[in-house]
C-alpha cells in the first residue's frame, strides 16, 4: 500500500489553479472533500496562461502556454471524477495532420495519428522499407505505452522496490531502459522520420540519442494517440476544469496567493494568503485539513518555510523563446501545428543543453492556432506561436533585454530563408506581438527560467523525481511538472490525481486500452 494523509482530510486547500491544482481539486471532490483553491492570476490555468493582443483590427486571443493537446482521455478522467463529461464542457477538434514537419532538403511529410494514413505518407516519401519500419514503430511505441501507463506513470511510488512487477518485466523486454534515438533509428532507416519520432524526448529535457527509450511513450502521445484543439484556445481546457470544479462544489479565490503554513507538530493547520498584487501585506488565514501545493517547487519551498535537501543538485529542462505575432494576412498553406527542421541534429542538443548556447541551425515549432479557430484572431489575419529552444538561466546567462529584440529577427529569417509555404513576407505582415523569454520566464517565478521544469534524466525520473509527499509534513502533497510523473499536459492531469489519492486513497479504475494497437 502507498502512503497517504493520516488523520482527518475533510477540507482540503489547493494552492494553484493550473491543471494539475484544477485535476486534484475535481479528483478530491468526486471523493468527497470540500475544496478551497487559492489562485495568485485573475483566471485558471496557471503555465496554460492567456494574453490578449488589442489592435484596431481586433483582438488576438494568445494562448501564453503549452500549445499541444494529447491523451484527452485523461481530460474526460478527470472530468468523470465529479460525474460530469469532457465533450459538455469542451469543443475538441482533432488534428489532421497533427503535425507538418518540414525538411532542410525541402520535403514534407504530414504526421497523421491514422496508422493507413501515415503509413501511405511514409511510403510516398520514404519508400516501402520505411512503411515497414513504420508499422513496427507503431507497435513499438503502443506497447511501450500499455507498458508504461498504469503501472509507472499512473501510480504513486514510495520506493524503487515498487516498480517490480510484470509491467517492469515487460518495460525491459521492450528496451525501455535503452536509448530511444539508436531503438527508432533501428527500425527507421529514414533519418527525418527517426526526428519525428524521436524530437520528444527534448519536452523530457533530454536529447533523443541519450533518453531512455521508455520516452518513446511522448512520441505514442503525440504521433498515434492524437493531438487536439479545444475550439476558444488552449485556455479553454482550464477554464472547463474550474467551471466543473466550481459547479461541484469548489471555491475559487483568485487573486490570491500563498504566504506561509500555520502547522501544529506534523501537520498544517492552516494556510496564510494575501493579495497576490501585494504579497508583503496583510494576510489572512485559511483553515484546512490537508494542502495541495502546485506552484513550482522552489516557491513551493517557500511556502513550507524550506526547501528539500538533496544529495545531487536538480537538473533543468532547457528554456525557449517564444515569439507570440498577430498577422495581418491569412496563411492557409501552414498547419496547425508545423516543426521546421534544420541540417544540425545532434549539435542543435549539444549547443542548448551542454554549451549553453542560442542553436546556430534551429529546428523550430511555429503553431496556427487560427488555422483550427479563425476566431482566436480579427477577421482576415492570422495568429502564430514561433518556439525556439534555448538554454536554460542555469546553463546560460544571456541579457535577454538586448539579445532578444535580435534573436526574434533572427528567427523570423530563419523561417522565410528556408521557403517554407506559408511563411515568406512573415515579418512584414506582423502588426502586433510578445516575445517571452528565459528572463520572462524566470520573473513568473519559473526555476532556472524555463516553463518545462526538471528534465528526465534517470536520476530525476519515476521513484527518483521529488517525490508529492512532503518530508516533515504528514498532510501536505505536491503536484505539477516538478513533481510525478513529470512534464506536459497529460502528466500534469495525472499528477493532480496522484496528489489527490495520496489524500483519498487510490480508486479503482479500469486498465487502458491503448490506441492504435
Amino acid at each position: 500500500m502507498t502512503r497517504t494523509v493520516p488523520g482527518p482530510t475533510d477540507h482540503v486547500v489547493v494552492v494553484g489553479a493550473g491543471l494539475s491544482g484544477l485535476s486534484a481539486a475535481l479528483h478530491l471532490l468526486g471523493a468527497g472533500r470540500s475544496v478551497t483553491i487559492l489562485e495568485r492570476a485573475e483566471h485558471p490555468g496557471g503555465r496554460a496562461g492567456r494574453l490578449d493582443l488589442h489592435t484596431e483590427r481586433g483582438t488576438y486571443q494568445v494562448d501564453t502556454g503549452p500549445t499541444v493537446l494529447t491523451m484527452p482521455d485523461l481530460l474526460d478522467e478527470t472530468f468523470g471524477a465529479v460525474g460530469e463529461k469532457l465533450k459538455e464542457r469542451l469543443d475538441l477538434v482533432e488534428l489532421d495532420p497533427a503535425y507538418r514537419a518540414h525538411f532542410a532538403d525541402g520535403s514534407t511529410i504530414d504526421v497523421h495519428t491514422d496508422g493507413a494514413a501515415m503509413e501511405a505518407e511514409v511510403r510516398r516519401v520514404c519508400g516501402p522499407r520505411s512503411a515497414a519500419g513504420y508499422r513496427r514503430t507503431r507497435e513499438w511505441l503502443t506497447r511501450l505505452y500499455d507498458a508504461e501507463i498504469d503501472s509507472f506513470i499512473g501510480a504513486n511510488h514510495d520506493s524503487p522496490l515498487d516498480l517490480l512487477g510484470p509491467d517492469l518485466a515487460r518495460l525491459a523486454a521492450l528496451g525501455g531502459f535503452g536509448r530511444l534515438g539508436p531503438r527508432v533509428a533501428r527500425m527507421l532507416p529514414d533519418e527525418r522520420l527517426q526526428r519525428i519520432f524521436s524530437f520528444q524526448a527534448l519536452y523530457a529535457g533530454v536529447p533523443p540519442h541519450l533518453a531512455m527509450a521508455a520516452y518513446g511513450v511522448i512520441a505514442y502521445m503525440d504521433t498515434i494517440g492524437g493531438v487536439f484543439f479545444p475550439r476558444g484556445g488552449m485556455r479553454q481546457v482550464a477554464q472547463a476544469l474550474a467551471d466543473a470544479a466550481v459547479a461541484a462544489g469548489a471555491q475559487i479565490h483568485y487573486g490570491r496567493c500563498a504566504t506561509g503554513l500555520e502547522r501544529r507538530g506534523d501537520r498544517v493547520t492552516a494556510v496564510r494568503h494575501a493579495s497576490a498584487e501585494r504579497p508583503e501585506g496583510r494576510t489572512e488565514r485559511l483553515v484546512c485539513d490537508a494542502v495541495v501545493l502546485t506552484p513550482d517547487l522552489p516557491a513551493a519551498g517557500r511556502i513550507i518555510g524550506r526547501t528539500p535537501r538533496r544529495v545531487v543538485p536538480l537538473r533543468h529542462s532547457p528554456s525557449a523563446v517564444v515569439l507570440h505575432a498577430g498577422v495581418t494576412r491569412r496563411r492557409p498553406e501552414l498547419a496547425h501545428h508545423t516543426i521546421s527542421f534544420g541540417t544540425a541534429w545532434r549539435r542543435t542538443f549539444r549547443e542548448i543543453i551542454d554549451d549553453g548556447r542560442l542553436m546556430s541551425d534551429p529546428s523550430l515549432l511555429v503553431t496556427r492556432a487560427t488555422a483550427t479557430d479563425p476566431d482566436l484572431a480579427p477577421a482576415g489575419c492570422d495568429l502564430l506561436f514561433v518556439l525556439a529552444p534555448c538554454p536554460n538561466t542555469d546553463r546560460a546567462t544571456v541579457d535577454w533585454a538586448r539579445v532578444g529584440p535580435a534573436y526574434r529577427d533572427e528567427l523570423l529569417g530563419v523561417l522565410e530563408a528556408r521557403g517554407h509555404p506559408g511563411l515568406d513576407g512573415l515579418a512584414g505582415d506582423i502588426e502586433v506581438s510578445r516575445l517571452v523569454t528565459p528572463a520572462d520566464w524566470a520573473s513568473a517565478g519559473l526555476a532556472a527560467g524555463t516553463p518545462f521544469s526538471l528534465a528526465h534524466t534517470v536520476a530525476q525520473t519515476g521513484p527518483f523525481r521529488p517525490r508529492n509527499l512532503v518530508r516533515g509534513l504528514t498532510n501536505v502533497v505536491l503536484a505539477g511538472c516538478g513533481t510525478t510523473p513529470g512534464v506536459g499536459i497529460p502528466p500534469v492531469l495525472i499528477s493532480g490525481r496522484l496528489a489527490a489519492q495520496r489524500i483519498t486513497g487510490p480508486a479503482r479504475r479500469a486498465r487502458r486500452v491503448p490506441t492504435g494497437a
